[in-house]
């Protein structure tokens, strides 16, 4: 029956510790970090309202299929707004970005006229 030896570490040289290794140099930190650059939380871009003006000319049923199509309206809640508008002489239709509600102002309009109805569209800041 054999028996196996365990090799014995060579003592001969000393073994090396973090703390004796001055390559870092004099006067350095041992405290150890995260760097974390703050930065300014972005502003949420500035809301407009997406208004509709009665008119005594275009009919209401123009107005519902405008809601639909342009700002994704259903037909019960197309028709509400356009009561709305019809009853109060103005009424919102969405609340979007700047550029999306200017947007959205230019094709109700051109819509319009291209039907040859004076509906009217604009924004409000909201």
């Amino acid at each position: 029956m054999r028996t196996h030896r365990l090799a014995q570490p060579d003592m001969s040289v000393a073994p090396r510790c973090v703390e004796d290794d001055d390559s870092r140099g004099p006067g350095r930190n041992d405290q150890v970090g995260i760097a974390v650059k703050t930065r300014a939380k972005p502003k949420k871009p500035s809301q407009f309202k997406v208004l509709m003006l009665n008119d005594d000319y275009t009919p209401m049923e123009f107005v519902v299929m405008v809601l639909k199509r342009f700002f994704h309206m259903d037909l019960e809640q197309a028709t509400r707004v356009m009561l709305h508008v019809h009853q109060r002489g103005v009424g919102v239709c969405g609340i979007f970005p700047y550029e999306i509600a200017e947007t959205k102002v230019n094709q109700v309009m051109d819509f319009a006229r291209q039907n040859q109805h004076p509906l009217q569209c604009t924004l409000d800041k909201a």
